[in-house]
């Protein structure tokens, strides 16, 4: 085969090349509070997102999963992409550009990883604490007119009570009270016909979702 060239007549293997790395916010609602998981960085023990060096070989979805599985111990969880952080000097070790990504999960499925309220991060190693914010923006504007559309209250049937706590938890100044929240996610639920008994007073109805709306 021909070796590529440009117009310059420079082949590929001429041009610096950067090293490609995956970060990733993984969010959750723990104890009531939007939650961000860290990990200690190997050196110098600051907290940072888990990441990883893309593989040759390899696609973005899959480093994300793999620097989830290594570094937290997490499986099954789908990331979303959501840019890339380029800018020069953002690693100390070298021209590293970073495909940064969102991924949330109930808190139970997080097993013993750290989890931090998002307000409660800090400073992060690298821009990681641009990629919080970024990953939290993201996540309140899925959450703004659909119910639940990342599943962090499970595949079990909710109550509309439970329902608004989560989204208030993933945006404390969503605008609106209770009753023009209800009106905005009934019509996206499906009663189940059946009633939480554990509550105190009147039995609330319990719904799930009608379809992803993420």
């Amino acid at each position: 085969m021909t070796e590529f060239r440009d117009t310059s007549g420079r082949a590929l293997s001429d041009y610096p090349r950067p090293s490609v790395a995956v970060d990733t916010a993984v969010l959750t609602v723990a104890d009531g509070s939007l939650s961000v998981l860290l990990v200690d960085d190997s050196r110098d023990g600051s907290r940072r997102l888990p990441g990883t060096f893309l593989h040759e070989g390899e696609v973005l979805a899959d480093a994300v999963r793999r620097s989830l599985a290594n570094k937290a111990g997490l499986a099954g969880l789908e990331p979303a992409q959501l840019r890339v952080f380029d800018a020069i000097g953002r690693d100390s070790r070298g021209w590293v550009i970073s495909v940064a990504h969102l991924a949330a999960a109930p808190a139970a499925l997080l097993g013993s990883a750290t989890l931090v309220p998002v307000t409660d991060a800090g400073p992060l190693a690298f821009d990681h604490r641009e990629i919080l914010s970024l990953a939290v923006a993201r996540l309140r504007a899925d959450y703004a007119k659909n119910p639940d559309p990342w599943g962090l209250l499970g595949s079990a049937p909710f109550t509309l009570l439970e329902l608004e706590r989560l989204h208030r938890a993933v945006d404390p100044d969503r605008p609106g009270g209770k009753d023009t929240f209800r009106r905005l996610m009934e019509p996206q639920l499906t009663d189940t016909g059946t009633l939480d008994q554990g509550t105190v007073g009147k039995p609330a109805r319990l719904f799930v979702k009608e379809q992803e709306q993420r």
